[in-house]
């Protein structure tokens, strides 16, 4: 990733309540997958005024690694992620339905 900014922060998920413990990598919750909408041009960046709600909308699972596409739901703004080391192999499943490319 090209000028990620590597946060180390742990959070609580505003959507599961879940504890998150976070590694400089972590974006999202790995029990419910939701996110926050805190960076803005760049990974870790910090630099998004929204806070919004990020929802996790589809998951693809190829060469070997999950790939996750959000949506804020107060701004729209839109992107991909990879899956995070603790995410819930249940909840990644369920999010990828059927696109799944090996």
């Amino acid at each position: 990733m090209k000028n990620f900014i590597r946060k180390i922060e742990d959070f609580r998920c505003e959507k599961c309540g879940e504890m998150v413990k976070g590694d400089g990598y972590t974006d999202h919750c790995p029990n419910c997958l939701w996110g926050k909408h805190v960076d803005l041009d760049l990974p870790g960046d910090r630099a998004s005024d929204c806070g919004g709600p990020m929802k996790p909308i589809e998951a693809i699972y190829a060469k070997g690694r999950f790939r996750i596409h959000y949506r804020c739901i107060r701004c729209g703004h839109e992107f991909w992620v990879r899956e995070g080391r603790e995410d819930g192999r249940k909840a990644l499943l369920d999010l990828a339905g059927g696109n799944s490319v090996v």
